[in-house]
């Protein structure tokens, strides 16, 4: 009996726990409104700080223009003037579809654009969309987490397919500071939606083998908000770096030539070179063992403009480039060069060298240097020194590392280090000695080390 009871109890919150999410997220609503809808009345402004709620529309339209640039914009720096078209016109009668119904009017700070907005035409994929009638009777939802503006959640469709499902997330610092120095819930709402409106137009417009696919979208009523949007994605695991670095050597090759793939699709996108501004291993997932970039919201198509050279310098923690400004005054290939970079700090530098077949070192090692350091071998820096902890010397920086790819991410990280020298010490666990240096003012040779330098920008 109490086995029962138990059970009963159990199922019930289970029960409870999948209904307030489904509540929150998939409650049934409209697809997208046609073309031509009108913005609605807006409302007096309201009290609050930095111009109140015209600030807020301000900011509401900046965002809305830029979407709008990327659902219609072309190659090149600039973007033609945007459109109110739907991004993707879902096919009337298709399979798990409904009818869109006529829209309501939303009132929004003096200056906003009418919501839900009518995205730009984008590049429609084979097959209709996945709308609101397919979020009626999932199963299994389950949180995977959120970031400054998102929530993720995995659930299974009727059919038995897995996918994920990112919204605004209502308890997220962007939406809650937004509500803090506004006052306006529905306005910082539409702010922070058009975030994940920009991503959903950029899967589908850089659509490619390692860009996340995008299965459909749905505008719902949730909580206090009307017309929220949901995005229906493909489902990836995320990208664990201490896991990768457990794996084969030839599946973390996959992984870096699945980057490699998605940087050369990065510069010549049907939309001009597209930089990620976010480059961090959490903004991609793996399917099926190949790397695919899952979050777009901070991404940027537009190249840096500029009036001269020093206009052009693109700052990493530690490294800056100076890039040349072209005659059309935008910088060369900026872009571009911050995509390689951080694919270099963030992926490459941990998981090629780590474990390579032996006949691949010297090229691996070619690929280290020619991104960054100069090898000087048979040599030492015999000055130069800083401190840093923990230190096996007293006067230096003298660290142990597992290989070459650990004594870069330490110099890169260290805003002295301007070059290493990797001795042939090692603890009594086989992790090696490397002194780090702030400079390589005075190299002297020494047939038992060997130095690194950092390469002239």
């Amino acid at each position: 009996m109490r086995r029962r009871r138990a059970a009963v109890a159990a199922g019930f919150c289970a029960s409870f726990l999948l209904g307030s999410v489904l509540n929150v997220l998939f409650a049934p609503g409209s697809e997208p409104p046609r073309p031509g809808q009108s913005p609605g009345p807006s409302p007096a402004p309201g009290p609050g700080r930095r111009g109140g709620r015209g600030e807020l529309a301000r900011q509401i339209r900046a965002r809305y223009e830029e979407v709008q640039r990327y659902s219609r914009g072309g190659p090149g720096p600039g973007a033609g003037r945007p459109e109110r078209r739907r991004l993707m016109d879902l096919a009337p009668g298709g399979p798990g579809l409904q009818r869109p119904r006529p829209p309501r009017a939303r009132p929004l700070p003096d200056g906003a654009p009418g919501w839900p907005p009518a995205p730009g035409p984008g590049s429609p994929g084979p097959g209709p969309r996945l709308g609101c009638a397919a979020l009626r009777n999932v199963s299994g939802a389950q949180y995977l987490g959120s970031g400054y503006t998102k929530a993720v959640y995995r659930v299974r469709l009727p059919g038995g397919a897995a996918v994920a499902l990112k919204a605004v997330d209502f308890s997220g610092h962007d939406l809650g500071s937004c509500v803090r120095e506004f006052g306006t819930r529905r306005g910082c709402y539409r702010l922070a939606a058009h975030k994940l409106l920009k991503e959903m137009v950029l899967l589908e417009r850089l659509r490619h083998p390692n860009v996340l696919q995008l299965y459909g979208y749905c505008y719902q009523d949730s909580e206090d908000i009307p017309d929220t949007l949901t995005t229906i994605t493909e489902l990836g695991a995320p990208v664990e770096m201490i896991q990768l670095l457990q794996t084969s050597w030839e599946d973390r090759f996959r992984i870096c030539l699945s980057l490699g793939r998605l940087l050369h699709h990065l510069a010549h996108s049907p939309l001009g070179s597209v930089t990620l501004l976010d480059f961090r291993p959490r903004q991609f997932v793996l399917v099926d063992g190949e790397l695919k970039v899952t979050d777009l919201d901070d991404a940027r198509v537009e190249e840096t403009p500029c009036t001269g050279n020093a206009d052009c310098i693109l700052e990493f923690p530690a490294r800056n480039f100076t890039l040349p400004c072209s005659a059309q005054g935008w910088c060369e290939a900026m872009n571009e060069k911050r995509n390689l970079y951080n694919a270099y700090r963030f992926f490459f530098t941990y998981l090629l060298p780590h474990s390579a077949p032996p006949s691949l070192r010297p090229l691996l090692d070619s690929i280290v240097n020619a991104t960054e350091y100069q090898r000087l071998p048979d040599s030492t820096i015999s000055q130069e020194d800083y401190r840093c902890w923990p230190s096996y010397h007293h006067g230096g920086c003298l660290l142990s590392v597992f290989n070459l790819a650990e004594a870069v991410d330490i110099c890169e990280n260290h805003a002295q280090c301007q070059a290493f020298v990797v001795t042939n010490q090692t603890t009594w666990t086989g992790r090696q000695l490397v002194f780090f240096k702030t400079g390589w003012s005075h190299v002297v040779p020494d047939p038992s080390k060997t130095t690194y330098v950092r390469a002239s920008g």
